[in-house]
């Protein structure tokens, strides 16, 4: 049935907790006569209000029920502004729902959101009793479930804030297009609203700008000491200068653009070069803060720390010098307590006084070694009567410690005996062998040293060593193991003439070859004869034994060629050769035995050719002729093809004497000469 409704103003509005703001809402009329109402939704302020009694409120609300039970319609009392509630009203709302037919009560709060939709549910319920029984939810404990819900959404929609903008200058319109179909923004906007959800956007970008900024300061912060030590590196220059004064300074320094760069506006985390990545320049109001000035502090204390500890090492260097216990082959630790201080301890670690006694001790003994080598010449009567194969007795080597033994020099190694003992012996051997291998100055012998620069002279210069006509000579050394070399020679002399002439490029040449098997240090096996000068070497292998000859034969030469610089015996040009064994077909053993001779080709920095020369009147002419075609070629870059012709008789000649050891190298002695394009050497 329809019921009659009656209002002061024959107004409907929605109103707030502010009274006269009726206005800004939408006003509609009343319509006149009766409605038809379903139900009634009682509401019960339960919050303390200014001049307003509750008991008044209550008794109002009572007569109101009175005339809406008149109309035999659901009543569902509903206590509002539960947020500010005063639990004596509520009490009596609730007791005053008890007498009246133990109506239904509903703690709300349009404010906090909590059990609004619960009341209009619960009078639903009651209107339509098909539907099930509502259950009703203390406030309190309404207000901690929706709080947890609040708050899972909260994290949902952080965690998708999170993921979605990774930059601080992300605008909110993007984001909230980008984000509206996810049922994380979603659920949270429902429950919270728009505003509140951009608020946790703007809250999230303020935190990102701020990790930005802090990297951005950490990165300067972190380069400010490099910028410090390039452009203000002497502490002399600063010392005295406050961090004012010295920003004045860095001001004025060549390089300061490169390291700083000066903003037009301030401070630097407020202008666009927080965000321009690519400029890592230090922004130079940026000096000025508190951590820049501890940088600079911490800059000024490492210079002064560097200069006390070079003052420390010079200090240490001095008392080393000067120490009287400090001798040739000391062990540090013998020597640490008579030289070391307390204050030596305070500046540097202990590794580093034993590095640096460590090189002091290198340069006494190499000083001891030189003196006792003159005091050794200065006695050279005592080792006049040694049989020719120079190995002293026992009873004789006594003799020479016994003689010898008196001198400072020889005490001086008292802590080397071993070293000494072997100078006495090598000095020995000098005597009776006097060679560049046995001079007491090698490497740096005068004889390798001559031959050294008279070679770096002549051997590039071609233009003055002109060919004799005919015919000419080609030496060439075959080295090989188990038989290799002799076959490859027998190959090559097959494809000769009868005198051992051989046509490369239409020009005869006469092939002499000489095949090496055995220990390069005999004389049966030298590279070099009175009769053979080498031109090019061959160096054959078919296994890693037969390599690992050729690479020793090949160290063997040059320690008897020792002072050449380019490593090689007598700039003789190498060509290294894989020959395969009859019937061998390859495989993987073939591979890496290539592999092998490469990485060797490469180390001994000469030509390798691949597999192809075979046995058994299989020779690869062609390929025999590439092979002496490049070693010719080599030949001819050496100027070494030919015979050098003896030069005309000399108007005027000089006769200089070096010896080693002497102040003046023989650099500065035959440079001036050998630097004229008119010299050229002789024939000898």
């Amino acid at each position: 049935a329809a019921t009659k409704l009656a209002s002061a103003e024959k107004l409907m509005y929605f109103c707030t907790d502010q009274l006269g703001l009726e206005q800004d809402f939408e006003q509609k009329q009343m319509p006149e006569g009766k409605l038809l109402v379903d139900g009634f939704l009682l509401c019960v302020d339960v919050s303390r209000g200014m001049n307003r009694n509750f008991d008044e409120q209550l008794k109002f609300v009572s007569n109101l029920y009175n005339q809406l039970a008149k109309t035999k319609k659901p009543v569902v009392v509903v206590l509002t502004k539960c947020d500010e509630g005063v639990e004596r009203y509520i009490r009596d709302a609730h007791a005053f729902a008890l007498s009246k037919k133990n109506l239904q009560v509903v703690e709300t709060s349009a404010r906090s959101n909590v059990n609004v939709d619960l009341a209009f549910s619960t009078l639903v319920q009651l209107i339509d009793k098909s539907r099930g029984k509502t259950k009703i939810i203390p406030y309190f404990e309404a207000l901690k479930q929706q709080s947890q819900q609040i708050a899972a959404a909260k994290d949902k929609y952080e965690w998708l804030v999170g993921r979605i903008v990774k930059n601080h200058n992300e605008p909110w319109a993007n984001v909230s297009r980008k984000m509206q179909n996810a049922p994380e923004y979603q659920d949270y906007v429902y429950l919270e609203g728009t505003p509140k959800a951009k608020k946790l956007f703007l809250q999230h970008v303020q935190r990102l700008k701020h990790e930005h900024v802090e990297r951005r300061r950490k990165a300067f912060l972190a380069a400010l000491p490099q910028a410090l030590d390039a452009l203000v590196p002497e502490l002399d220059e600063i010392e005295q200068l406050s961090c004012s004064k010295a920003r004045k300074l860095l001001e004025t320094k060549a390089d300061f653009p490169k390291w700083f760069v000066v903003l037009d506006e301030t401070p630097w985390d407020a202008t666009g070069h927080v965000d321009d990545v690519d400029d890592d320049r230090v922004p130079f109001d940026l000096l000025e803060t508190p951590a820049a000035e501890q940088v600079y502090e911490a800059h000024l204390e490492k210079l002064r720390d560097e200069r006390k500890r070079a003052e420390m090492r010079r200090a240490f260097k001095e008392n080393l010098e000067t120490s009287p216990f400090v001798t040739p082959g000391k062990p540090w630790e013998e020597a640490r307590s008579f030289i070391m201080s307390e204050d030596f301890y305070l500046w540097l670690d202990e590794a580093v006084y034993m590095d640096i006694y460590g090189k002091h001790q290198k340069q006494l003994i190499e000083k001891a070694k030189e003196e006792f080598q003159e005091l050794l010449l200065e006695y050279s009567e005592l080792f006049y009567e040694l049989e020719l194969d120079a190995k002293p007795s026992k009873e004789k080597m006594g003799v020479i410690q016994e003689v010898l033994g008196e001198e400072q020099r020889f005490k001086a190694l008292q802590k080397l005996q071993a070293e000494r003992d072997a100078l006495i012996l090598k000095h020995i051997h000098f005597v009776y062998h006097p060679t560049k291998e046995t001079c007491p100055s090698c490497p740096l012998c005068v004889d390798s040293r001559v031959e050294q620069l008279l070679g770096s002279r002549f051997t590039r210069n071609p233009k003055n060593q002109p060919a004799e006509p005919g015919v000419d000579r080609l030496n060439l050394v075959i080295l090989g193991k188990d038989g290799l070399a002799r076959e490859l020679a027998n190959e090559i002399r097959a494809l000769c003439t009868s005198d051992d002439r051989y046509v490369i490029e239409g020009k005869v040449y006469e092939l002499a070859l000489r095949p090496i098997e055995g220990n390069v240090r005999l004389p049966v096996n030298s590279f070099q004869t009175p009769t053979f000068q080498p031109h090019g070497c061959l160096c054959l292998y078919n296994s890693k034994e037969s390599l690992s000859y050729v690479v020793e034969s090949i160290e063997k030469s040059r320690e008897s060629t020792l002072g050449r610089r380019d490593g090689h015996p007598g700039n003789l040009p190498l060509t290294l050769i894989l020959v395969n064994k009859r019937g061998d077909a390859g495989g993987e053993t073939l591979h890496g035995l290539i592999q092998q001779g490469q990485q060797i080709a490469s180390k001994l920095q000469c030509v390798f050719l691949d597999p192809g020369i075979g046995y058994g009147r299989n020779i690869n002419e062609k390929q025999i002729g590439q092979v002496l075609k490049g070693l010719l070629d080599s030949k001819r870059n050496l100027n070494l093809l030919g015979e050098r012709k003896e030069p005309a008789d000399a108007d005027l000649r000089v006769v200089m004497c070096l010896m080693c050891g002497d102040p003046f190298g023989a650099d500065d002695v035959l440079g001036p000469v050998l630097q004229s394009p008119t010299c050229r050497p002789g024939g000898s």
